[in-house]
């Protein structure tokens, strides 16, 4: 019986395409390091610090962590690795996204400068390994997006009907467990304390963190039915909304209960990070829900083809 091995590792079938351009490989790493290191510490100091962006280390962790997974797959599975170099797509990538790189970096656009790791990674593929191998890591490349922080007027744009659903989500909560509470916008009155609901508190940030985390899981999980997939990824949005709803309703109680220097300290912070857990537990909550409505829909389906 054979054994499966990493690509680069003796006897795996791609091994002597690693040892033959082991130096051009190391010269490209160090090359993407050389370019995008200092680009992200910068946004760990700067975009990525704000609330509104503050999903995009998490985001390229796991896209980080899904090129690993994704090639150990490959590996378990004994797949062949023979690279079918696309030169004409894979330098047209890189070069567009070099030249996004430069731009953004020497103007500060965040949007290019970020967005031009992705088309110069897939370039890098797609010239070294070819697109069959390419599209393996494709999720991997599309996590990258998440990643690139929006223009302020796009975010305004998106966050401002999603803090007007989650205050009146709030406040209807609060009204209904007996609490003097009104609400103008996204500005709430709760007793004599009055709240504003901020872009942390809309959802964006958690929305694209969560879908993100939610289209890893159903990667990584590899779920057969497509109805179990579709609904998993569109439930993740009222999951959001929801976690968010109970962020804002808690931080409400505490300023109320306890004072405004509890409910906007570190408490504050820590409802997020605390919500952000459950909001990930009932995505697998909501999973385990799908599968078994999607084995009771499976066993009606094959009762009715019996038939």
């Amino acid at each position: 019986m054979s054994q499966n091995v990493l690509p680069g590792a003796p006897g795996h079938p791609g091994a002597a395409f690693w040892a033959a351009n082991r130096i051009a490989l190391i010269a490209l790493a160090i090359g993407l390091v050389a370019l995008y290191v200092p680009t992200i510490v910068d946004f760990m100091r700067g975009p990525w610090r704000g609330d509104r962006n503050s999903h995009g280390p998490i985001v390229l962790a796991l896209s980080a962590w899904y090129f690993y997974f994704q090639t150990r797959r490959m590996a378990r599975q004994g797949q062949s690795f023979r690279p079918r170099p696309a030169p004409l797509a894979g330098w047209t990538l890189i070069v567009l996204g070099l030249l996004g790189y430069v731009l953004g970096r020497s103007q500060s656009i965040a949007l290019l400068e970020m967005g031009s790791l992705m088309p110069v990674l897939l370039g890098l593929a797609l010239l070294l390994l070819g697109p069959t191998i390419a599209r393996r890591y494709g999720f991997a490349f599309f996590l990258l997006l998440f990643a690139v922080p929006l223009p302020a007027s796009i975010v305004d744009v998106i966050t401002q009907p999603m803090k007007l659903a989650a205050s009146w989500g709030a406040e209807y909560l609060m009204y209904a467990l007996g609490y003097p509470i009104a609400r103008a916008g996204v500005i709430l009155q709760i007793g004599p304390y009055q709240l504003m609901v901020a872009d942390a508190c809309a959802g964006l940030n958690s929305l694209f963190t969560l879908e993100a985390l939610g289209l890893l899981y159903m990667n990584v999980v590899r779920h057969e039915s497509v109805f179990r997939n579709i609904a998993l990824a569109l439930l993740i949005v009222p999951i959001s909304y929801c976690s968010n709803v109970i962020r804002i309703l808690i931080l409400a109680l505490l300023t109320y209960h306890l004072g405004d220097d509890v409910g906007q300290g570190f408490m504050h912070e820590f409802s997020g990070m605390a919500l952000f857990l459950t909001a990930l537990m009932l995505i697998v909550g909501v999973d385990t829900l799908l599968r078994g409505l999607s084995a009771r829909w499976d066993r009606l389906s094959g009762r009715e083809a019996a038939r």
